[in-house]
C-alpha cells in the first residue's frame, strides 16, 4: 500500500486497482481537490455567479415583452413556444462561459508548473483523466442548474404565470446536461493533447461552432414540431439526448485512450508536418505484405494488399451491414402506416404505376446518364465519410442507410398497391449486384475511420491507428469503389432499362 496526499489527508490507494468502484474512488481524491481550487478563485466564480442569477432575469424580461408584442398580432404561440427555447438558453449560457475551466485542466497547469507533483503520485491514467474530468463538469452543470432554477421560479411566480408541461422541462435539462457533458468531455480532451492555453482556446471553436449548430437545430424543432404541446415532451428532442449521450461515452473513452502522463510533460510544442505525413500514408497505400514493401504490379496490389485492407474493415463491415437491414425494415414499417401510403392505382398497368414512382424516385436519387449517377453516389459516399470523421463514424450509418429505407418503403407501396414487389428485385439487382456492395464498402470505410479513435488496436497510438484507417480507405477508394461506381452506372444505364422492359413486356 501506498499513501498519496493531494491537497488533504493521505488516502492508502493500492497500486493494483481493477474494480471500478476503487478507481472512482481515488478519481474523487482529484474531483474534490479541483472543485475546491476552482471556487476560491473569484475570477472563475463570479462570472459564474453572475450569469446564473442576472441573466435568468434578462431571459424574463425579454420573454414577458415578446408576449405582449405578439398578442397584439395574435401569434401568442410563437411566445408559448420561446419560454421552453429561452429556458434552454438559460441553462447553456453557464456552460459556454465556462468552458474555460475544461479547457484549463491539463494545459493550465502545465503552464503553472503544478502539473509534475500530480502526475508524479500512484494514481493511474484513468484514474486522474476522470477525476479531472468530474472535476470540470461539476461547476458548469450547478450553474446551468441555477439559472434555470431562478428563470423557471420567475415564470411561475412572474406576471407570465407559466405552466411548463413536465416532459418538455425535463426533456430540456438532460439537454442541458447531455451538451456540458459534451463540452466538457471535449474540452478535457484538447487540455490534453495542446502544450498551451491558446491553442487550447483556438481549439475549442471546434466545440462550440458544432454545439450552436446543435442549439439552433432544437430551437426549431420546439418552434416547429407537430408534438410541441406532448405531455411525455417532443419526440425528436428525446433522439437527440440519446445521441448526445452516446457521444459523451466515446469523448471519455477517446480521452482516456489518448491520455498518457509521460508525453503531457514531454510535449513542449505542437508540430504537423504534412509532407511527411502523406508520404507514409502513400506508402501504405502502395504496401503488399507485413513488412511494408511497395507492390511491384497492379495484379500484386490486388491480390495482396487490397483484401488485406478489407480483411481490417470485418467489423465494420458487419455492423455497416445489420444497419442497411435494419433500414431496410424500417422502411417497410414505414411503408405499412396508413398516413404514408402512397395513392396508387390498383387498376392501373405495372409500366404506368412503376413510371410514376420511377418519377418521385428521380427527386431524390437523381437522373442522367452514367457520369451523373457515379457524381451522385460519389458526392453521397465522400459527405458520409467526411462526416463520419467528425462524428466518432455515426454519421456514415445515417446518411447512406436512406437509400435502403426508401427501396423497403417503395416495395412496399407496390405489395398494398396489389403489384408482385418481386418484380422490382430484377431491376434492382441487375446494377446492385455491385453498387450494393460497394455502397457496404465505402460506409464501412467511412465508419472505421470516424470509429477507430475511440479503440485504436493494441500497440498503437491514436495517431498511428487513424492513419492505418485512412490509408486503407484511400486504397479501397483506388482499387474498389470509384471503379465499383463507374462499372455499375454504366450498367444501370445500359442493361437495366433492357431488364426492366423486358421484364414490364414493354
Amino acid at each position: 500500500m501506498t499513501n498519496i496526499s493531494v491537497s488533504g489527508p493521505a488516502i492508502p490507494v493500492s497500486l493494483e486497482r481493477s474494480s471500478l468502484g476503487v478507481t472512482l474512488r481515488n478519481a474523487m481524491i482529484i474531483t474534490r481537490r479541483e472543485v475546491r481550487d476552482s471556487l476560491r478563485d473569484w475570477r472563475i466564480i463570479g462570472p459564474i455567479l453572475a450569469l446564473t442569477f442576472f441573466f435568468p432575469f434578462i431571459a424574463q424580461f425579454f420573454a414577458n415583452q415578446l408576449t405582449g408584442f405578439v398578442a397584439n398580432y395574435g401569434a401568442s404561440i410563437i411566445a408559448d413556444r420561446s419560454i421552453p427555447f429561452l429556458l434552454m438558453i438559460v441553462g447553456f449560457f453557464p456552460i459556454s462561459i465556462s468552458l474555460v475551466i475544461a479547457l484549463e485542466t491539463f494545459v493550465g497547469e502545465k503552464e503553472r508548473r503544478t502539473l509534475e507533483p500530480l502526475l508524479s503520485t500512484p494514481l493511474t491514467n484513468t484514474e486522474l483523466y476522470v477525476g479531472k474530468s468530474v472535476a470540470a463538469m461539476i461547476p458548469p452543470l450547478l450553474a446551468s442548474y441555477g439559472g434555470m432554477s431562478v428563470y423557471l421560479m420567475s415564470l411561475v411566480l412572474g406576471s407570465l404565470q407559466w405552466r411548463p408541461p413536465g416532459g418538455l422541462v425535463v426533456q430540456i435539462v438532460l439537454l442541458t446536461t447531455v451538451q456540458a457533458l459534451v463540452m466538457v468531455t471535449g474540452a478535457v480532451v484538447i487540455s490534453s493533447q495542446t502544450t498551451s492555453t491558446r491553442s487550447a482556446n483556438l481549439l475549442a471553436s471546434f466545440i462550440i461552432i458544432p454545439m450552436a449548430g446543435m442549439i439552433w437545430l432544437e430551437s426549431a424543432i420546439m418552434f416547429l414540431a407537430p408534438d410541441a404541446e406532448s405531455p411525455n415532451g417532443i419526440g425528436a428532442l428525446w433522439a437527440i439526448i440519446a445521441g448526445m449521450s452516446v457521444v459523451v461515452l466515446l469523448l471519455l473513452r477517446l480521452g482516456n485512450s489518448v491520455f498518457n502522463r509521460e508525453e503531457l510533460l514531454g510535449r513542449q510544442i505542437d508540430s504537423i508536418d504534412l509532407r511527411r505525413w502523406f508520404r507514409r500514408v502513400w506508402r501504405q497505400v502502395r504496401a503488399v505484405g507485413g513488412k511494408g514493401l511497395p507492390a511491384t504490379s497492379p495484379w500484386g496490389w490486388y491480390r495482396h494488399s487490397v483484401p488485406a485492407s478489407l480483411g481490417r474493415l470485418k467489423g465494420a463491415a458487419g455492423v455497416t451491414a445489420l444497419v442497411f437491414l435494419a433500414a431496410l425494415i424500417a422502411g417497410v414499417v414505414i411503408g405499412l402506416q396508413p398516413q404514408w401510403r402512397l395513392p396508387l392505382p390498383q387498376g392501373a398497368s405495372l409500366t404506368h404505376t412503376a413510371g410514376g414512382i420511377g418519377d418521385a424516385s428521380a427527386l431524390v436519387f437523381g437522373s442522367g446518364g452514367a457520369l451523373s449517377i457515379v457524381m451522385q453516389n460519389w458526392r453521397i459516399l465522400a459527405l458520409a465519410s467526411l462526416l463520419a470523421v467528425f462524428s466518432f463514424g455515426s454519421m456514415a450509418l445515417v446518411i447512406t442507410p436512406m437509400v435502403y429505407l426508401v427501396i423497403g418503403y417503395v416495395m412496399t407501396q407496390f405489395a398494398l398497391a396489389g403489384y408482385n414487389p418481386a418484380l422490382l428485385v430484377p431491376a434492382l439487382a441487375v446494377h446492385g449486384i455491385i453498387e450494393i456492395p460497394v455502397i457496404l464498402v465505402a460506409t464501412a470505410c467511412a465508419l472505421k475511420l470516424g470509429a477507430v479513435i475511440t479503440r485504436p488496436p493494441k500497440r498503437q497510438t491514436v495517431g498511428q491507428a487513424w492513419t492505418v484507417a485512412f490509408s486503407d480507405a484511400v486504397k479501397l477508394w483506388l482499387g474498389i469503389i470509384l471503379p465499383g461506381l463507374v462499372l455499375a452506372a454504366l450498367i444501370e444505364t445500359c442493361v437495366t432499362p433492357a431488364v426492366v422492359q423486358a421484364l414490364l413486356g414493354g
